[in-house]
C-alpha cells in the first residue's frame, strides 16, 4: 500500500489531509463522528490575544456552489484556548494546529507565543487573509510589506512550524508568498476565501450583516488550483492547498499542481467524515496507478 506520510518544515504528517480552520471547530466537536487520529492534520478555528465576539447575524449566506461567511474570528481568546482546550487535545494522536490571528503585528506575535509554550501545539497558521474583520486580518496579507511584518515579528518569538495563510484577494499572490518566505515562513496555505456578496431582492439590501464575505466551497477552486500552482513554482518552501476540495480526485488536483498537502474546508459540513474519506481515496488512487508513495504525484503538473 502506497505511504501517505509529508512534511511541511519539521512538521511530519501522517497523511496530506487536514481540516481548514474555522470549518472543524476545536476537532473535539466532531470526535463522535469521526477518529480524529486518523486526519493528517486538525487546524482550529481561528485565535486571537483578546475574546472576540464576532461579527453581527446574519454571517452565512449560501450561494452556487459555495457559501459566503463573514463570521469574523469569534472565539474566546488565547488564553482560554491554553486553559480549557488544549488540555482536552494534547493527547490526541495528530496534529492540532492553531490559527493565529490579530489587529497588529505585537497582537499577532503576543498570541504566537503563547501558543510556542503549549508542547503538544507543532505549528501555527498564521491567519494574514481574514477578510471579514475590520483591523488586521487581510489588511496585512495584501501587501508586501503588510505580509513580512507580521511573519517577522511572529517569527522573533515563534519557533516551531510557521505556516503563513495567504489571501487570494491580490494581484500577485507569489510576490507575498515570496516576501513571507523571506521573512522565515516554513509554509503557505492557500487559498483563503474571495471576497463576495449576497443580495436579497426583496428587501432590497446586503444580506449579510457587514454587506460582504469570504466564498468557499467548490466556486472558488479553479481559482485556488492556479494560485497554488503559481505560487508552488515561486517559492522553496511547502505549499498547503485549500479552496473548494469537495472529493478525492479535487484534493489530488491541488497536490499534482504542487501542494504538499491540503485542507479541506466547506466540505465538512455537507459531510463531517469527509477528510477521512479523500484521505482513503488518495491511497487506493495510488496503489490503483502503481504509486509507492504520495511524494510521486507532488508537483507533477509542469
Amino acid at each position: 500500500m502506497a505511504t501517505l506520510n509529508v512534511n511541511i518544515g519539521s512538521l511530519k504528517l501522517k497523511n496530506p489531509v487536514m481540516t481548514a480552520s474555522g470549518t472543524f471547530g476545536y476537532g473535539l466537536e466532531f470526535q463522535d463522528l469521526v477518529p480524529l487520529e486518523g486526519i493528517g492534520g486538525i487546524i482550529v478555528k481561528g485565535t486571537t490575544l483578546h475574546p472576540r465576539e464576532g461579527n453581527d447575524y446574519p454571517r452565512m449566506a449560501e450561494t452556487a456552489a459555495g457559501m459566503l461567511n463573514c463570521v469574523g474570528l469569534q472565539n474566546k481568546g488565547v488564553d482560554y484556548f491554553c486553559q480549557h482546550i488544549y488540555p482536552q487535545l494534547k493527547d490526541i494522536d495528530t496534529h492540532f494546529i492553531v490559527n493565529v490571528s490579530g489587529s497588529s503585528p505585537d497582537d499577532y506575535a503576543a498570541c504566537a507565543s503563547r501558543i510556542d509554550e503549549l508542547e503538544q501545539i507543532p505549528a501555527i497558521e498564521l491567519n494574514i487573509s481574514c477578510p471579514n474583520v475590520k483591523e488586521g486580518g487581510m489588511a496585512f496579507g495584501v501587501t508586501t510589506k503588510g505580509a513580512a511584518s507580521v511573519v517577522k515579528a511572529v517569527r522573533e518569538c515563534y519557533h516551531k512550524t510557521l505556516i503563513v495563510k495567504l489571501s487570494p484577494n491580490v494581484t500577485d499572490i507569489t510576490e507575498i508568498a515570496r516576501a513571507v518566505e523571506a521573512e522565515g515562513a516554513d509554509s503557505v496555505s492557500l487559498i483563503n476565501t474571495l471576497m463576495g456578496m449576497a443580495v436579497d431582492i426583496e428587501r432590497r439590501c446586503r444580506v449579510l450583516s457587514i454587506g460582504t464575505g469570504g466564498l468557499s466551497g467548490p466556486a472558488v477552486k479553479p481559482v485556488a488550483l492556479r494560485m497554488v500552482y503559481q505560487v508552488a513554482h515561486a517559492v522553496k518552501i511547502p505549499v498547503v492547498g485549500l479552496g473548494g476540495i469537495m472529493t478525492t480526485e479535487d484534493a489530488i488536483a491541488f497536490l499534482m499542481c504542487g501542494a504538499t498537502a491540503v485542507e479541506i474546508g466547506t466540505a465538512n459540513f455537507i459531510d463531517p467524515t469527509v477528510t477521512i474519506k479523500v484521505r482513503d481515496g488518495i491511497a487506493q488512487w495510488l496503489d490503483r496507478h502503481g504509486c509507492r508513495s504520495v511524494q510521486e504525484i507532488i508537483g507533477t503538473i509542469d
